[in-house]
């Protein structure tokens, strides 16, 4: 059974989602202008007006940093070390080309769904909730659909994802320090009862404090890596190159396993066009929906050509990704150590526990705000609590090879319906982004009306 359910898996992953993802980023990057490239710095200077407003307090809603952080803790985690390590390993130097250049192209469609999550958001309090359940419902009117896809996220983010997480949290210290796995399956599942009771303002204080340490604590290791074998990083870039475009055969497979492996790498690892992250765009009070669309399409960038090309340096740069007794994490790890010694596997176990466990925190968020699209009862949310934390707890005692691949399973339905969904609301991201332009051109500080486009009468928060 498991047999059937990976290769149906893989049949989804490598031909329908794959071809779906790629063509909708490119026609919402022609249609946008390729904005991520074009506003790119306008990115980092939205950010850091997000940063200014996280600390105020009488503010609605989380900051827009506050959201940047939480969609980039799910986004970063452990397949930034090792889902990188296992493209590399198979799909040789080459699949590092390939998953920049869907960072590039998939930063298009991270755009035109954050920006619709932000148009139709509803109001919970003084907060604010989100996300492709509720576009779906709102903007085309199939509650049903929105149901489906509620459903498919919190079982495979919320559930299925996390058990996967803490698993691998389990394995590193017990490999790096001798820690028995139910000593960690306590911690974890304490330590995840802690924030998630907190609700939203506990997981956006705890993720934009630990999303910045771990990211640039991270980058600051292969920065030392990358200065001590400065002579050999003009060889790694020709090395990507050539492999990229199969003028030297790649290891373990040809052109073709390196185009594969690096799109499927990139498309899972920054999730742009999934669904998932707009599910925290939504909860962020910006005046503009534009600007939240802009910030978390820098998210994309963030998880891929940072933190993913910081792994696949380090392992470039090391050269054991030619030894074939080698994958997944274990690559990073003997990576690392041949750079900075035995410290190099403690400092992995480190980085995986404070990748995974933001993960858990922020693939929480996402289920948390559906099971409110589902049920507003707070019983549920109550149930839904209990259950990730037994789903933490579990994970990090058992193999979960099975939840695994039904995960990946229901991510592709998952994100098929979202891409159906934007496609059709595009428009209207299309129409926000021309009038936050057209405001900018004339010097304003765009502030947004549902009056300045036609379609959305109805929407509530603006």
């Amino acid at each position: 059974m498991l047999n059937i359910l990976t290769s149906f898996n893989d049949f989804l992953w490598s031909y329908v989602l794959i071809i779906l993802l790629i063509s909708l980023g490119l026609y919402f990057s022609i249609r946008t202008g390729f904005i991520q490239i074009r506003y790119l710095k306008h990115m980092f200077k939205l950010l850091t007006e997000g940063i200014s407003s996280s600390k105020d307090k009488d503010a609605k809603g989380i900051s827009s940093f506050q959201a940047f952080c939480i969609s980039t803790a799910s986004r970063v985690g452990t397949g930034n070390l090792a889902g990188v390590a296992i493209a590399i390993a198979i799909g040789g130097p080459g699949a590092v080309f390939w998953m920049w250049l869907i960072a590039l192209i998939g930063a298009g469609s991270s755009f035109v769904e954050s920006t619709l999550a932000q148009i139709y958001k509803v109001k919970d309090g003084n907060k604010y909730r989100g996300g492709p359940a509720y576009y779906i419902e709102q903007g085309l009117k199939k509650r049903w659909m929105g149901l489906l896809f509620s459903i498919l996220i919190t079982v495979s983010f919320g559930f299925a994802f996390n058990s996967v997480q803490s698993n691998t949290i389990a394995l590193a210290f017990d490999q790096a320090f001798g820690i028995d796995s139910i000593i960690m399956a306590f911690i974890l599942a304490i330590l995840t009862s802690l924030v998630i009771f907190g609700g939203v303002d506990r997981i956006a204080k705890v993720t934009e404090i630990l999303v910045p340490v771990m990211a640039v604590t991270y980058l600051a290791i292969v920065m030392i890596v990358l200065v001590k074998n400065a002579s050999a990083i003009p060889h790694m870039f020709a090395l990507i190159i050539e492999n990229a475009f199969g003028f030297k055969q790649t290891v373990g497979g040809g052109l073709g396993g390196a185009i594969l492996l690096g799109v499927k790498r990139g498309l899972f690892s920054n999730e742009a066009g999934m669904g998932s992250a707009p599910n925290v765009a939504a909860a962020a009070e910006v005046t503009h929906p534009v600007k939240q669309g802009l910030i978390q399409t820098l998210g994309v960038f963030t998880d891929t050509l940072l933190i993913c090309s910081a792994t696949a340096f380090l392992i470039l740069l090391s050269g054991v990704y030619t030894d074939g007794s080698l994958n997944g994490i274990q690559l990073t790890q003997a990576a690392l150590s041949s750079q900075i010694g035995s410290f190099g596997n403690i400092f992995i176990a480190i980085c995986i526990f404070l990748f995974a466990f933001s993960s858990i925190i922020g693939n929480y968020y996402y289920g948390e705000t559906n099971i409110e699209f589902m049920n507003a009862n707070k019983i549920w949310l109550l149930c839904y609590r209990v259950c990730v934390i037994i789903m933490v707890f579990v994970g990090a005692i058992a193999g979960l090879d099975a939840v695994w691949s039904l995960a990946d399973l229901f991510m592709a339905f998952m994100a098929i319906i979202n891409l159906i969904a934007i496609l059709q609301l595009s428009k209207t991201a299309f129409s926000a982004l021309k009038n936050y332009v057209k405001q900018r051109n004339d010097g304003l500080d765009p502030v947004f009306s549902k009056d300045d486009i036609d379609g959305i009468d109805d929407v509530e928060c603006w």
